[in-house]
């Protein structure tokens, strides 16, 4: 049985609601929200991975603006799908989670071979994770319906480009907790 783990990308108040709100956002949160009921009721490890920028300091800065900055409300992961005591965060400063993180160092000890991508943004932070965890050995997973970007085109380039160069399975959601309800 192949070990999974959900990821949680960027659902963060400065991305839902503030400096660099996306509105379709809203849409994808109960997605995301049973996802990881199941991942918890199946003992899935749950890792949020989170922009966490320091003042004046970021290159993002230089495109996004300031947003997701250490200790203000807009770096916090949204109330709604706020993180249990027995999941992971991941802090970063680059738009893959993998990019001078221990996120591959904690996949590995939790002997995860399969990671399930959610969040924001399907063309950019997303795609730069998936890129990564797939140069690092691991399958990935990208439920359609529990990702999006700021446009329907970003978002169908990013799952496309995702596809094909990252061999990613593209499912929606019923698909993705079927995947849970197995392990």
């Amino acid at each position: 049985m192949v070990k999974v783990a959900v990821l949680v990308i960027d659902m963060l108040n400065d991305f839902v609601k503030g400096a660099l709100k996306c509105e379709r956002a809203e849409r994808i949160i109960p997605n995301i929200k049973r996802l990881l009921d199941k991942a918890h009721e199946k003992k899935v490890p749950c890792i949020y991975v989170n922009d966490a920028h320091l003042p004046n300091v970021d290159k993002e800065f230089d495109i996004w603006g300031p947003h997701a900055v250490v200790g203000t409300e807009g770096a916090k992961v949204i109330e709604e799908l706020k993180p249990k005591p027995e999941d992971f965060i991941v802090s970063k400063r680059r738009y893959s989670g993998f990019f001078q993180t221990d996120l591959d160092l904690l996949l590995r000890e939790l002997k995860v071979e399969t990671l399930i991508l959610t969040g924001l943004h399907t063309n950019c932070c997303v795609k730069h994770t998936a890129c990564d965890g797939y140069l690092n050995g691991y399958g990935i997973i990208v439920p359609e319906d529990c990702v999006d970007a700021f446009t329907q085109q970003d978002h169908e380039w990013g799952l496309n480009y995702m596809k094909t160069f990252y061999k990613a399975r593209i499912v929606n959601l019923e698909e993705a907790l079927k995947i849970l309800e197995e392990v």
